[in-house]
């Protein structure tokens, strides 16, 4: 099952950005950063509806609004396309220092041509797909070529978007005016895969045509049929999601142990296995007697990628399992009416001078709390005897009593 969560980081202009990390169920095989339309958001239907197919492919795509755009903090009238490249360079920054870098930059309409121009900036990208981009960032300005000549006179002007009011400067057109993608296109130096539709009325054919001239190879180009410009059918969305899914396995998720899978660790009835995978910094496979595979790993807090439990959460759950089931045992055998147990642990450390019964007294203790709540018609007797059974759980009584621990080197 894919899940999808918010986070947010600074843009180029210092505002916040809103954006939504679309992970796969397991391990990424890659993750990609996604670059949305012009004057669309990180919700568009293209947007979610292929990043969505895309983590059922194992990659976990990140995208984000632009500043004054979406839910991002800032003003859409003081941003121009050398801001959207910086905000695509300060996410990729963000994912290299809180996730992994990104290894596919994806960009639909105005953010495919700003991928382009950030790729030379995100050096561990290693594959750059477009879909509907023009050649030329002045692309755009047909949108509001009724308010030019406003804009040019009084230095700003309203215009309407698809559908809502946004303010134009002068400086925006200055800026659009001055980009030359043709260089950054040329020295690429990556994968690159073009998508277009021949039917597309906001974005010609033709700038297909000349992205592709001005790349060099590997490069591909996918007919969009009769797809528009939005890829407001589904099928198409998932469409383009399959073929980048497929062709990216030559340029990203077949490089290396990171884009691989975690293969579960040979197991004996009765061992534990525990190995890592590779990806990222801390996370290791873990083969229970052959038969279950989980993940451990650290949060991202910690350095790592929280793709699994961590050390003591692994400790934690040893004993609220065990507690529980010691629980149900008792009472079913005393036909005791329980209908449910529940245990919420939580571990921390405290200062050895703080605990009344503990013999220590200097430095510092593990905790661990252990709070039970028991469903069922109970007796206060009945629940007294309960919280004394749970004391009777074997991984209870190994925590307090003398472990021999034997490290050996194999």
């Amino acid at each position: 099952m894919t899940t999808s969560e918010k986070i947010s980081f600074p843009g180029a202009l210092g505002e916040t950005l809103a954006a939504r990390l679309d992970r796969p169920d397991g391990p990424p095989r890659a993750y990609a950063l996604w670059a949305h339309c012009f004057s669309c958001t990180k919700d568009v239907f293209a947007a979610s509806r292929v990043a969505r197919a895309l983590t059922e492919s194992g990659i976990a795509v990140l995208r984000f609004d632009f500043t004054g755009l979406g839910a991002s903090e800032g003003d859409f009238a003081n941003t121009n396309f050398s801001s959207n490249v910086g905000d695509l360079i300060a996410a990729a920054d963000y994912m290299r220092a809180h996730l992994q870098a990104p290894a596919m930059l994806l960009g639909h309409s105005l953010g495919g041509a700003a991928v382009l121009a950030a790729a030379a900036n995100v050096p561990e990208a290693k594959a750059v797909i477009t879909i509907g981009a023009p050649a030329d960032p002045a692309h755009v300005a047909h949108h509001f070529r009724d308010s030019l000549e406003e804009i040019e006179a009084n230095g700003e002007a309203e215009v309407l978007l698809v559908g809502r009011p946004f303010r134009v400067k002068r400086q925006f057109l200055d800026d659009i005016q001055a980009q030359k993608l043709e260089q950054a296109i040329g020295g690429l130096g990556r994968a690159l895969l073009i998508f277009h539709s021949p039917v597309d009325a906001i974005v010609g054919i033709e700038n297909a045509a000349a992205i592709y001239r001005a790349a060099r190879h590997p490069k591909s180009f996918v007919s969009l049929d009769d797809a528009d410009h939005l890829l407001s059918k589904k099928e198409d969305a998932e469409y383009v999601a399959g073929v980048i899914a497929a062709w990216a396995k030559r340029y990203v998720c077949l490089d290396g142990a990171a884009a691989k899978p975690p293969v579960a660790p040979d197991a004996a009835p009765g061992t534990v296995v525990v190995e890592e995978t590779g990806e990222g910094k801390f996370q290791n496979a873990v083969s229970v007697g052959g038969r279950h595979l989980l993940l451990a790993d650290e949060p991202e807090a910690m350095g790592g990628t929280d793709t699994g439990p961590g050390p003591y959460d692994f400790l934690l759950t040893a004993l609220g399992a065990c507690t529980a089931m010691t629980v149900r045992m008792y009472a079913e055998m005393k036909d005791i009416p329980l209908t449910k147990v529940r245990v919420i642990l939580r571990h921390d450390k405290i200062h050895a001078e703080d605990c009344q019964t503990c013999e220590t007294k200097k430095g510092k203790l593990d905790r661990i709390v252990r709070d039970l709540h028991f469903e069922g018609d109970l007796s206060d007797e009945q629940k007294t005897r309960l919280m004394e059974i749970a004391d009777k759980c074997p991984v209870h009584r190994t925590l307090h009593s003398e472990i021999v621990e034997e490290s050996r080197l194999v």
